[in-house]
């Protein structure tokens, strides 16, 4: 998969000939979708969705896998994972149990979701996406105890120690108020 979309200004639809492809409710798919165009889904899917334009997800939807795209306005259910590589909009009525990694979010009161999100640039898009298959954070670094150190502690920390999938972020000084 190669998901190094190409740039897009803002008056670009994004998708060849304003064509999309619905997958309406009731029907169920399993695999991967890859398409240039937008994607509408109302049914059931199990896999990995891929577009280099839209994803609309409607709330009858189920998806059970990862969705990469440059935007998505998501309503239904999903247990996985988004890769977007501009903006995310979360409606109230969507159930999300995942990650995000996006460079814009947009959310609705009411919207449920479970996870971590990390703001992403599109080059971290390209990256986390080039392969095929979405990178995943490195393991944490385990830290040899200390005689002195009580195993609850030192076991305390290592389960609340999770590292930065990008990296350490950046000290900034702020003058105190």
């Amino acid at each position: 998969m190669n998901a190094n979309f190409p740039k897009q200004n803002e008056n670009t639809a994004g998708n060849v000939a304003g064509e999309s492809s619905k997958i309406s409710a009731g029907t169920t798919i399993r695999g991967e979708i890859q398409s240039p165009n937008d994607i509408m889904l109302d049914g059931n899917f199990e896999g990995k969705i891929i577009s280099q334009s839209r994803v609309t997800v409607g709330t009858k939807a189920n998806i059970k896998g990862d969705i990469i795209c440059n935007n998505c306005d998501f309503s239904g259910k999903i247990e996985g994972n988004f890769f977007v590589k501009d903006t995310l909009s979360l409606s109230g009525s969507c159930i999300v149990n995942g990650d995000l990694h996006i460079k814009r979010l947009q959310v609705e009161l009411d919207a449920k979701f479970n996870g971590n999100c990390h703001m992403i640039s599109e080059e971290e898009f390209s990256r986390l996406t080039n392969s095929g298959k979405p990178a995943t954070p490195p393991e944490p670094a385990k830290t040899p105890q200390s005689a002195a150190e009580p195993a609850t502690t030192q076991q305390s920390q290592q389960r609340f120690s999770v590292p930065h999938p990008f990296g350490e972020p950046k000290k900034q000084n702020f003058p105190e108020a």
